[in-house]
């Protein structure tokens, strides 16, 4: 889904404006903390139902990747998970969503807070029309932070963090719109991390830019996982065994399997999820 950059601006201003065969399991594995858990999960667009029971927990820390052809209901549900499709008029839900042990669909959540604990980057960059250090403060800003000092440190934090520091930092007072594809996708990158997240979402991050730029952000993601959960939806297949530990397999609105990355690509339990995999449709 191709976002502007004046869609991209006013989704974050529409979050201001808030404040004022089996079907799929609980990830297998040994006992851990989930930052994600998904429980019995139906949504809907209208009468339209486009996520069918929806299960699964996603570990602290670590990469989860979510696979499955167009319209299969990944990228919907990736959205639930901050709560964009708020934003979208008639959508309902039913079951649970729980974020660091709290209900996201409570009617007491801040949605506002959510988003800046679960950030997300979507397919197409999308910087605003500011400067490139404007990029990166104004979530703090919107959040309150006046300090520039205390900005600047951030701004420099959340490049280096989106390995972005080192060509920018001499420019950070140019716009954000000159800088390369992959130079910008990082860049949303480093914004969404400005504001602290424990949670990133990421939908085709790499599908429009080069291989090199690809490269670049699947080496930022693995090095990003130590620190943050990230949940990517992605139509690359290998992407997903290269950076990945858990993968889940979308069709229909249904999810079809889910485990382990090594068990999904070499082993999977569903012949859905092998036919998939091995070509045999999507």
């Amino acid at each position: 889904m191709q976002i502007s950059n004046d869609q991209g601006i006013t989704e974050v201003l529409t979050e201001s404006k808030i404040i004022e065969g089996e079907r799929s399991k609980i990830s297998p594995g040994a006992a851990g903390y989930y930052d994600v858990t998904v429980e019995h999960l139906n949504f809907y667009y209208g009468s339209v139902q486009a996520l069918f029971d929806v299960n699964l927990a996603v570990k602290e820390k670590g990469v989860a990747a979510l696979i499955g052809p167009s319209g299969c209901g990944k990228s919907t549900f990736l959205r639930v998970l901050n709560r964009m499709n708020d934003l979208v008029t008639g959508t309902r839900l039913e079951g649970s969503v729980t974020v660091h042990g709290a209900n996201i669909y409570d009617p007491d959540t801040d949605v506002v807070e959510l988003r800046k604990r679960v950030g997300m980057v979507f397919q197409q960059p999308n910087p605003f029309p500011k400067s490139i250090y404007d990029n990166i403060a104004y979530g703090p800003r919107i959040h309150g932070l006046k300090n520039r000092e205390r900005l600047d440190q951030i701004v420099e934090e959340s490049l280096k963090k989106g390995a972005l520091w080192d060509e920018v930092k001499d420019r950070l007072k140019e716009p954000a719109l000159a800088l390369s594809g992959g130079q910008q996708q990082r860049l949303c990158i480093a914004r969404a991390l400005a504001v602290q997240p424990k949670v990133l979402l990421m939908d085709e991050p790499t599908s429009a830019v080069d291989p090199i730029a690809t490269q670049r952000i699947e080496d930022l993601i693995r090095d990003l996982c130590q620190n943050y959960t990230i949940i990517i939806v992605t139509h690359n297949m290998q992407q997903a065994a290269r950076i990945s530990d858990f993968t889940g397999f979308f069709l229909h609105g249904e999810l079809v399997e889910w485990g382990k990355t090594s068990q999904i690509f070499t082993k999977p339990a569903d012949q859905r999820t092998e036919d998939y995999i091995t070509g045999r449709f999507g």
